[in-house]
């Protein structure tokens, strides 16, 4: 009798899964690190972290299209899309758009693509990475009346769907949805949920599964099994990666089945390099055929595929070594529909055994043991250049399996020097297996209407000219000119809770409304005041070593353009310090970039416009992550092919850059910036910027206030002021450290991001968003979220007194985390609502 692959788990946590007769053979356990969920489900059919028979991942997916058509009847059925969710169910929506037979397909997706339009875009909260993109080729798929298919692998609290319909029902309302996933695990609470969301929008909402069930779990699980994972992985930590795995395979026995042939004319003599076991096969796809369903795959696509399947299974069949009896073809990431149709023509058509499985980003505790559903993992960095920064990849239950053979196909994206380095995925599963193909397919690009530069759809010159102060902002009008539009007279405040609820359940965008502006204490205002006695003249020293890169580096009048808001204050001061020591006057202004929706492109057709683009320097506070940086790079590629403006150098220069995420910046430690302490009081009375859109239209600027209310407690200029009267002294300082990091290494290392996926996964939170390194992320993480913790690095001074009394006013613990890369880190409250947290937004509640 065979093990059940939750066996280990069950029996040392006493979890139990309860339910259909079929879901023990569907679902093992598995275990990571995760303070609020010790268990994971692992499908043992979805064909991503357990190898299986292609055909019975394939034919999963397309029984549940089938019985979707059944449900709808033929007529709905023909009218009917499919959605399917990045990453793990990319493969399976594919395989129910085929069982239903007529219907497109579209899958979500987390790669941006320059130039195609977003049609929508939702947040997966429980999910390793959230942020997913809707980026059809044709942007009538979704625009239909007829009814909307949306696939996933497991049916857990319903958010993620909803989260979807509300997104979409809100552009394009329709009367019918059928939601279908291979196994329903809600709880009756999470089923009310869906069933009152349908009659508010007034729409059908179906489910389609295989199984149904629950997981139940025991008192103290929780610390049980925290207190596994820790044990575990400090046991594989020594030896590194390799600690995880089984002895790399050298090879397997056994005679060649008739049906798998190869080209070698005999067995391997003699030990080979990894290396020398790698080779490549040439699927010859066809030429314009999508690789999947990232941008739309219709019915016509699929004939297509169809047609030629069977001529690209023969090419990776003869590639083949002529003993290989057991082959793994394994996908990348959202690339599984391909992959698996190619494994299913090959199990069809030879005799060898046929596994299917995919790489994946999330990361999962390996232990080798048949009663627990993930044996061994691979490591290896991603190789696809992600939007999202560098950073791990795993392949699970590869290393160990006795595969004679793998077959890595991925897209030509993703076909990079870092998939083919010595720590790359193929030298990864070349110590595990004899033999390695790589089969590529090209990645589809739609085509991207461009629009010409002389004829964009407003001329630049009519748009307003910049704001200044005093009329809008408390700095004298040559500091900097904002290029925004003036919203003072609209209400835009929201309570902090209500903000946070909104923004996490997919209701609400963060930059569609603003904080209540926090008013300082007397006690929070002096400790402003003794942090910026304290830090002016190092703060000046970053000034001094920022302006100076700059000047030497970029163009030798370069244009100023801080990023609203926190970049506002550094721009003045880098402004400052070019006209002081050097006697230049550069152009200042301030422009809005919001995340997940990029920066404005009416202000960059002003600049262009107005300045030679070459000539522009973005500039910001601070970095944390890195989020902004990725989203200016995507924001300002997207803009040059959309206007056909080019020149814009999407490269920002900080002050502070303690995530190593920029090459230009006047320190990489994390520090205390006394300007983060407040908000509109130090920028000048200018609250941040805001993008709805009944309030700014497609030729509109983006939007913000000037509170002249608040005039009495304005700190911008004396901030500015205190910081310049320290140029003097720290000059020769500052201008011989730029000296030595311009003749240094300073390629970002992305150590920051590292960190704050670590921390997403160790403290449960499974959203990067959510958790905000570095004081200055910290900072705001108090003043305007919904804070759940802070971790401050053990010893941490007085740069933290203002963290600590903010934490102390709002009752959030301050936890001390020896080797914390940043001085701090603010954890806003994940999966927040008012009804599981406290009246004040902090308490956990059971």
């Amino acid at each position: 009798m065979n093990t059940w692959s939750g066996t280990w788990v069950a029996e040392r946590l006493g979890v139990e899964l309860a339910g259909d007769e079929r879901l023990r053979g569907m679902l093992g356990l598995a275990l990571r690190r995760n303070p609020k969920r010790a268990h994971l489900l692992v499908s043992n059919v979805l064909g991503k972290h357990v190898p299986q028979a292609p055909s019975v991942v394939y034919g999963h997916g397309v029984e549940l299209g089938r019985r979707v058509r059944e449900l709808l009847g033929d007529a709905a059925a023909a009218q009917a899309v499919v959605l399917g969710y990045a990453e793990t169910a990319t493969g399976l929506g594919h395989s129910v758009a085929d069982g239903l037979g007529t219907a497109p397909y579209l899958h979500s997706t987390r790669r941006p693509v320059a130039g195609v339009a977003t049609a929508g875009g939702f947040e997966e909260s429980h999910s390793h990475a959230t942020s997913h993109l809707l980026l059809p080729e044709d942007p009538s798929l979704l625009a239909g009346t007829g009814p909307l298919v949306l696939v996933d692998d497991e049916f857990s609290t319903g958010n993620t769907v909803l989260n979807t319909v509300r997104d979409l029902h809100a552009r394009y309302p329709r009367e019918r949805y059928v939601v279908v996933a291979l196994v329903d695990m809600r709880s009756a609470a999470d089923a009310g949920r869906l069933e009152e969301f349908a009659r508010e929008i007034g729409a059908r909402i179906d489910l389609v599964t295989v199984a149904s069930g629950t997981v139940r779990l025991p008192d103290g699980v929780l610390e049980k099994g925290q207190e596994l994972v820790a044990r575990f992985e400090t046991a594989a930590a020594p030896s590194g990666p390799g600690a995880r795995f089984p002895a790399p395979l050298e090879g397997a026995s056994g005679t060649a089945p008739s049906g798998a042939r190869g080209t070698a004319g005999q067995a391997p003599t003699g030990p080979r390099s990894p290396s020398d076991r790698i080779a490549r096969v040439d699927l010859r796809w066809p030429a314009g055929l999508p690789d999947g369903g990232r941008h739309g795959f219709t019915p016509t696509h699929r004939t297509r595929l169809d047609a030629a399947l069977p001529a690209m299974a023969d090419r990776i069949a003869t590639a083949l070594p002529y003993d290989a009896h057991r082959v793994l073809i394994l996908g990348f990431e959202e690339l599984m529909y391909a992959p698996l149709r190619l494994a299913a023509e090959l199990e069809r058509t030879t005799t060898a055994e046929v596994r299917y499985s995919t790489t994946t980003r999330s990361p999962v505790l390996a232990v080798d043991d048949p009663g627990y559903a993930i044996r061994t993992r691979l490591v290896f960095p991603a190789h696809d250049d992600p939007a999202d920064g560098p950073g791990e990849r795993y392949a699970y239950n590869v290393a160990g399996a006795g595969f004679d053979a793998v077959v890595a196909v991925v897209d030509s994206v993703a076909d990079t020097p870092a998939l083919h380095a010595p720590d790359g995925l193929l030298a990864r599963l070349a110590e595990h297996t004899p033999h390695v193909l790589l089969a590529v397919v090209p990645s589809y690009a739609p085509d991207v209407p461009v629009v010409a530069q002389d004829a964009p759809e407003r001329p630049a010159t009519m748009l307003p000219e910049p704001l200044r102060g005093p009329a809008f902002s408390s700095y004298a009008p040559e500091e900097v000119g904002w290029l925004l539009q003036d919203l003072s007279d609209v209400t835009l405040e929201a309570p902090t809770e209500e903000r946070e609820e909104a923004i996490q359940s997919g209701g609400a965008h963060y930059a569609e409304s603003l904080p209540v502006e926090y008013q300082p204490s007397e006690q929070y205002q002096r400790l402003f005041h003794n942090a910026l006695d304290a830090s002016a003249a190092r703060l000046a020293h970053a000034v001094g070593v920022v302006t100076e890169t700059v000047l030497a580096e970029r163009p030798p009048r370069p244009v100023l353009v801080s990023l609203a808001r926190a970049g506002t204050p550094v721009g003045i001061l880098m402004r400052r310090w070019a006209q002081h020591r050097h006697g230049l006057d550069l152009p200042h202004y301030a422009v809005s970039i919001v995340r997940g929706r990029g920066i404005d492109a009416n202000a960059l057709r002003w600049l262009a416009a107005h300045h030679d683009p070459r000539d522009v320097v973005f500039v910001d506070g601070w970095t944390g992550k890195g989020a902004i940086t990725r989203e200016l790079a995507q924001a300002v590629e997207e803009f040059e092919k959309t206007h056909g403006v080019s020149g814009f150098d999407p490269e920002i220069a900080v002050l502070a850059d303690p995530g190593s995420c920029v090459r230009t910046y006047g320190t990489r430690e994390d520090y205390l910036i006394p300007s983060a302490c407040l908000n509109s009081t130090v920028s000048g009375l200018v609250s941040r910027t805001v993008l709805r859109a009944d309030l700014v239209g497609p030729d509109d600027y983006h939007g913000a206030k000037y509170y002249r209310d608040l005039a009495d407690a304005d700190l911008s200029v004396a901030f500015l002021d205190a910081v310049s009267a320290r140029f003097d002294e720290v000059t020769e300082a500052a201008r011989a450290e730029a000296k030595d990091l311009l003749a240094a290494d300073r390629t970002p290392t992305w150590e920051g991001w590292a960190a704050v996926e670590r921390i997403s996964e160790e403290y449960g939170i499974h959203d990067v968003n959510l958790v905000k390194p570095g004081v200055g992320e910290t900072t705001r993480v108090l003043l305007r979220r919904v804070p759940w913790k802070v971790l401050a690095r053990s010893g941490a001074g007085s740069d933290l007194d203002h963290v600590r009394l903010l934490a102390e006013q709002r009752g959030v613990p301050v936890e001390e985390v020896a080797d914390l890369p940043y001085t701090c880190v603010g954890l806003i409250h994940p999966r927040y609502t008012r009804g599981a947290t406290g009246a004040d937004g902090t308490a956990v509640t059971r």
